[in-house]
């Protein structure tokens, strides 16, 4: 049996539940999972406001390619300001974790909307694409491309709102590759021929 941690402990096993991070962000309950990093719902106890905490996975942590990808996620998103996509608030490095910390959308993502309730209707399908469309255009205009824009990374607020999330495998088109693989990064089914041939790539391959 592994002995590597659960996500939703710390890298000694202490469960997070209750982790006030930075004197700060207190954790309350994870809310979502990926392949990277876990994502809790907290409390900024200084300007009273919920927020979504993105911790990387401990068994990542000790990887360094996986730390630079995880701090450029917020580099990245950090620039973009957009009503579209999900903003950055802060970043916390403490006692081996890494966080980021999030604008709280509450509601779904299209990936769910999907398997509840089958096809999207033609003026959703267009009220959807026009807002994804408008977030990706501004990242593409700050030199960012997403990499991975699938249904499970575009968010259905309560509010109406459509957002764009997940920009973890966003890379600054002018900057390095952080992948030390130079592996192809995002889901498969959704991935522009550029990317399967690995090769160069910028805003068309969300598209």
């Amino acid at each position: 049996m592994s002995s590597t941690p659960p996500p939703s402990a710390e890298p000694d096993g202490t469960p997070l539940v209750g982790r006030l991070l930075v004197g700060r962000y207190r954790l309350e309950r994870p809310i979502a999972s990926g392949g990277m990093a876990q994502v809790w719902e907290g409390l900024d106890q200084t300007l009273a406001r919920r927020v979504a905490v993105k911790i990387l996975h401990p068994h990542l942590a000790s990887d360094e390619t996986f730390v630079r990808r995880f701090r450029a996620e917020a580099v990245a998103a950090a620039r973009l300001s957009h009503p579209s996509i999900v903003s950055v608030y802060d970043t916390c490095s403490i006692d081996g974790l890494e966080a980021i910390v999030m604008e709280l959308v509450t509601g779904t993502t299209v990936r769910a909307d999907l398997d509840a309730h089958g096809p999207l209707k033609l003026p959703a399908v267009l009220a959807i694409g026009t807002q994804v469309a408008d977030a990706l255009g501004a990242a593409h205009a700050a030199g960012l491309v997403h990499r991975d824009v699938k249904p499970a990374n575009i968010l259905l607020s309560a509010d109406g709102r459509v957002l764009v999330a997940d920009f973890g495998i966003a890379k600054a088109a002018e900057g390095s590759d952080l992948t030390a693989a130079g592996a192809m990064i995002g889901t498969a089914k959704y991935l522009a021929p550029e990317q399967v041939r690995d090769g160069p790539i910028d805003g068309r391959a969300d598209l």
